[in-house]
């Protein structure tokens, strides 16, 4: 299906990842970021918080914002179990709900600083699977994604314990899977084999992180032990610490994942924007994607 035919289906889900500011400047980044962005029209704009949700009041204004500046998007939150109990839990929903959320990313969320494994607070949630069911039974009418990892969760004990925990959270409710960045699309086409071979039956969508700067990338790779193929690294060693060519060469590489992606019948994509336009405006136009 040519990419602009693809694109053009009403059904394509193009989302973008913000987080929230933390300091006037990039406050103002952010809003320049969403509007130039917006003109792509995207299905859905996400916002995350900070770890253990120390910034969860301030995620639900950047999304009363965009709502106030785009009314037609619509707006979702993450939401993990990390630190609150489930009345916690329950509070933050009704007030997502009261600022136009309709749809919650539903996490269990990473270990806090200094952490290595996961400990629910008391009356907490232990796994996102409970999240889940939480959401939908009390408020059935948010819409629910959950968490896939092409490259299997770092924590999962197997490849195979991974994909049927995720069949679970499928099961249990959500309506859509976003991926973990990767960047060797032979991983997302796989992961894509094994959970249609399970009997997932939600759209699977892949989340692409643009690379902008290459030590950043490493770092953030290294946290969710995403692989960077050794093609992608060499011509990122070869640009050198030109800030310019290993923008460029980060946002070719995006634009060909994208392009082989679409190709191959994704329902849509979802990119991590890290609250900056330019990369993802790149990319997209690069794929076919025009703004009015």
């Amino acid at each position: 299906m040519p990419l602009q035919e693809s694109y053009a289906n009403d059904s394509f889900e193009l989302s973008f990842e913000l987080f929230p500011p933390k300091t006037a400047e990039s406050e103002a980044m952010l809003w320049q970021t969403v509007d130039e962005l917006m003109g792509f029209e995207p299905t859905l704009i996400t916002c995350t918080y900070g770890a253990g949700g120390s910034t969860q009041t301030k995620t639900l204004e950047v999304l009363n914002g965009v709502r106030t500046r785009h009314p037609s998007v619509a707006i979702a939150s993450h939401l993990t179990c990390v630190g609150s109990t489930t009345d916690q839990l329950r509070e933050y929903l009704q007030k997502a709900q009261k600022v136009g959320v309709t749809a919650i990313v539903a996490l269990r969320g990473d270990p806090p600083q200094g952490e290595t494994t996961f400990t629910p607070v008391a009356n907490g949630l232990h796994y996102a699977v409970e999240l889940v069911t939480l959401i939908k039974q009390e408020f059935p009418q948010l819409k629910i994604l959950v968490a896939g990892y092409p490259e299997t969760h770092q924590e999962a004990v197997s490849t195979d314990a991974d994909l049927q925990y995720l069949k679970q959270k499928c099961d249990a409710g959500s309506d859509t899977v976003v991926t973990q960045l990767f960047y060797d699309n032979a991983d997302f086409f796989r992961f894509r084999d094994r959970c249609s071979s399970l009997g997932i039956t939600q759209s699977i969508i892949p989340g692409l992180m643009p690379v902008t700067n290459f030590k950043q990338i490493q770092r953030i790779a290294n946290l969710c032990k995403a692989r960077l193929p050794s093609h992608f690294t060499n011509a990122m060693e070869q640009a050198g610490d030109d800030a310019d060519a290993q923008f460029e060469v980060g946002v070719e590489y995006a634009a060909k994942q994208a392009e082989e992606l679409i190709s191959q019948g994704i329902p849509g994509m979802h990119l991590y924007v890290l609250n900056k336009s330019p990369a993802t405006i790149r990319v997209l136009e690069q794929v076919g994607m025009t703004r009015p």
